[in-house]
């Protein structure tokens, strides 16, 4: 998956200070927040897209990574993008203050539906399965909505009850002089309502842990770093929320035949001398099996043929990219009598000078 330039996302200049990438930040996260295009299904990954944006450019380090080195370097450095948006809540908290009603995380009120976190799986593949796609199951160990009360914690039949301390709001307001602080309520945490018969089976959890089996398919061309989005698969809802989404981050072994330059492979064909010379047809590996590739008569050590559209498939668009053959001639470090006086006779038919032959011990115990 190709990531856009971080500075495009916000639609900012590279040299922009602080305050006007957090304004940009702001106007992106209000224009695509979920909760104000829930009829807009691309609305949640713009969001996502401009809070990853921002996560980087707001930090120094990050930033200045990202400038010198690009997202390779944030991925060399562990930086793993975004990750659900309770992180994007409790991090830019003051960014959604003037249009979530104050405090970063969206207040839930009593027995309000919430919707569950991102979670992320990696997965290691192997190489031709990156090349030509495929379809694999896994297995995952997540939380899941109890069946038992349905995400509610409370047991059957019971309802939380509105928290005493906070009234209900989830928030308490601390004065001091002229100033005053409003905090997360710790009675309830926030939720304004606490379960006083919490359910037998989750142990007022609301989610129990579960192993799945999933069905993936990855399409041909993925890369290390390539996003796999299960919607739905995630962390579970409270109150009867959705779900939240599953992301596989995959991970590309490398190749024993080819080494890949994002869409082109290259492939080394080792050839020996005779054939440099005067021309063979040697087999080659491919991602559909061998085939034969014809060594122009005269070819040199390093040379690059370019075979068109036998390289890894364009994930973005049409068509693959090229396979490459790099040739390789190989020299003899051990040779007959015979094939010495043939090399010798021809080195001096094209008038090239070479070392004399040096006589071995039983040469010159025969002389």
């Amino acid at each position: 998956m190709i990531k856009r330039d971080y500075y495009e996302v916000l639609e900012v200049e590279r040299n922009a200070d602080a305050n006007t990438i957090k304004k940009a930040y702001r106007k992106k996260a209000y224009q695509f927040h979920p909760d104000q295009n829930s009829d807009n299904p691309e609305a949640e990954e713009k969001f996502k897209e401009a809070s990853e944006a921002y996560e980087v450019l707001r930090d120094p380090d990050k930033k200045s990574l990202y400038d010198r080195y690009g997202h390779d370097g944030l991925k060399r450095s562990g930086f793993e993008g975004f990750h659900g948006f309770e992180d994007i809540f409790s991090n830019f908290g003051d960014i959604f203050e003037d249009f979530l009603g104050g405090g970063g995380r969206r207040r839930r009120g009593p027995n309000q539906p919430t919707r569950g976190s991102d979670l992320r799986f990696d997965l290691e593949i192997e190489f031709m399965d990156a090349a030509r796609g495929m379809e694999k199951e896994i297995e995952i160990e997540k939380m899941v909505a109890c069946k038992r009360c349905k995400g509610s914690r409370s047991e059957p039949g019971s309802q939380p009850e509105v928290c005493s301390l906070c009234k209900g709001s989830g928030r308490v307001t601390r004065s001091q002089g002229f100033f005053s602080l409003a905090t997360a309520c710790p009675e309830c945490r926030g939720e304004g309502t606490r379960i006083k018969d919490p359910c037998r089976e989750c142990k007022g959890q609301g989610a129990v842990a579960e192993k799945k089996k999933l069905a993936i398919k990855s399409p041909a061309g993925v890369d290390t770093g390539s996003r796999l989005r299960l919607r739905g698969e995630g962390g579970p809802g409270l109150n009867g929320g959705p779900s939240g989404d599953l992301y596989v981050v995959l991970h590309v072994k490398d190749s024993d035949l080819f080494v890949r330059h994002e869409d082109d492979l290259v492939v080394t064909a080792e050839i020996s001398f005779p054939q440099a010379v005067l021309g063979a047809d040697v087999t080659i590996p491919t991602l559909e099996g061998e085939t034969t590739f014809n060594v122009p008569a005269g070819s040199q050590s390093e040379t690059l043929h370019r075979l068109s559209g036998r390289g890894i498939a364009h994930l973005q668009g049409y068509g693959r990219g090229d396979l490459i053959v790099r040739l390789l001639v190989k020299t003899p470090t051990r040779i007959t009598k015979e094939e010495e006086e043939l090399y010798r006779k021809l080195a001096e038919l094209g008038g090239s000078d070479v070392r004399p032959h040096h006589k071995g011990f039983f040469e010159k115990l025969i002389g």
